[in-house]
């Protein structure tokens, strides 16, 4: 295509330089979006040096990108950074083999699984909780990011992280930080010594892991569970320790990133809203019949409103807030023109705001993920987990992880959140509070 009949809309100059002052005043690529958004529509293509990417917004293309057209668009980036991390894993790769990774990754994730980790869920909240003193200011998304990694590493990896965690806390933030937005966006291949270490030191710690868990395996005969990713790669037969690797930093990296930002969030809006932070409190004391024994598979799917809260958490603040394709083929989305070649984004975070579908978008509201509702919201208009055949593996361990996790330290503490003015969303890795929730902490009666 080398003339589109009906190309992209662009911002004009005035618009462009009111966007170039918001970003400069927020120093925010999400505020830049939210400008096009609103000046621009719910498409557009950004016209920066080297990165000119089409922009959707809306139910829409995302079930055009997602779904009804996925054929028409690749995941793998090939010069970007996570595509150079992951290597192979089943995050950045395509077609048959990404199939075949899914089918291979799945089993442990499904909710059947799922549901035995939840008195590790329990537990290793209480390892990390336990550590606070009474009256003490904290950091939930620091927190939150200690109580995540021991989580996937206890359970997907059967591993006791919590020797490890101080030694390769540097490291996985330098990982996360590597895949951030950054000028490698505008030039791909700039140098980046800085990240070597971090990437030998984690690399290092997996094939460690891999070789024990195979020698187990192979020497000792030991079987693994079926909620054991690790274990179930491993015994896989043609896995390789370098196709292995690959897989687990893809569930490190973005499997406890997004469970650490989904929590924090939560924490933030519990913590500016004290009816709802109550109301949950409430709902706890009421449900969970101890505070001595991990909360059964039936008190968890009871804690109906905590639900609504989570769920209104992933709307206002999806951790992946931005996907990420390649138009395969000339491709028209939204009545507009997409050449070959181009970079596909879809907003998550602006359609989950977007005011043609969702009624006061910017207002915590949990009623409305409530199920006696009669107000539903068309497909695609909420997308937290993304859509089709390349869904969040992860979506079920996440909602059964994050009722656990905000149920346990609810029943034992009170949160005063004292930061809430100086919060705001910062396009990382995921999406985070920045620069912290931080919140008194004062143990309950």
């Amino acid at each position: 295509m080398t003339q589109s009949a009906n190309p992209l809309p662009v911002a004009g100059s005035e618009t462009g330089l009111e966007i170039l002052k918001g970003f400069a005043r927020e120093r925010s690529l999400l505020v830049a979006l939210r400008l096009m958004n609103q000046h621009v529509g719910t498409a557009f293509q950004i016209t920066l040096p080297r990165f000119q990417p089409a922009v959707f917004i809306g139910p829409e293309s995302n079930r055009q990108i997602l779904v009804s057209g996925r054929q028409d668009f690749t995941w793998r980036p090939e010069g970007d950074p996570v595509c150079k991390l992951l290597r192979q894993g089943v995050l950045v790769t395509d077609g048959e083999f990404h199939d075949e990774l899914r089918a291979w990754m799945d089993p442990p994730l499904q909710r059947r699984n799922v549901t035995p980790h939840i008195p590790a869920f329990w537990r290793y909240t209480d390892d990390i909780a336990r550590l606070w003193q009474d009256g003490q200011e904290v950091d939930m998304l620091v927190e939150m990011r200690k109580v995540a990694l021991l989580i996937l590493m206890g359970t997907l990896f059967e591993i006791e992280f919590l020797p490890e965690l101080e030694r390769l806390w540097q490291p996985i933030l330098h990982l996360l930080e590597y895949i951030s937005p950054g000028l490698w966006i505008f030039w791909a291949g700039m140098p980046r010594p800085k990240y070597r270490h971090a990437i030998k030191a984690v690399d290092e710690y997996l094939y460690g892991i891999i070789r024990q868990r195979r020698q187990e395996i192979e020497q000792f005969g030991l079987e693994p569970s079926t909620g054991d990713l690790l274990g179930q790669l491993v015994a896989h037969a043609g896995m390789s320790d370098d196709l292995i690797r690959d897989q687990l930093l893809t569930m490190l990296i973005a499997g406890h990133d997004t469970s650490t930002a989904l929590l924090s969030w939560v924490f933030y809006l519990l913590g500016t809203h004290p009816d709802a932070m109550a109301q949950v409190r409430a709902e706890v004391d009421s449900v969970l019949s101890s505070r001595d024994e991990p909360p059964s598979l039936d008190e968890i799917t009871h804690l109906a409103f905590t639900d609504q809260v989570i769920k209104e958490a992933l709307r206002l603040y999806p951790p992946i807030h931005v996907g990420n394709r390649r138009a395969d083929t000339d491709v028209t989305v939204q009545g507009y023109d997409v050449p070959e070649g181009t970079r596909v984004m879809y907003s998550i975070y602006l359609s989950h705001r977007d005011k043609n579908h969702w009624d006061n978008p910017t207002e915590f509201c949990p009623a409305r993920f409530d199920r006696s509702s009669e107000d539903k919201q068309p497909p695609f208009t909420y997308v937290p987990f993304g859509g089709g055949p390349r869904n969040c593996i992860g979506a079920a361990f996440a909602q059964v992880e994050a009722k656990v996790v905000i149920s346990r330290l609810l029943q034992n503490f009170d949160f005063e959140l004292l930061n809430g003015d100086e919060i705001k969303p910062h396009m990382g890795a995921t999406l985070e509070p920045r620069p912290g929730v931080i919140m008194r902490v004062r143990r309950r009666d």
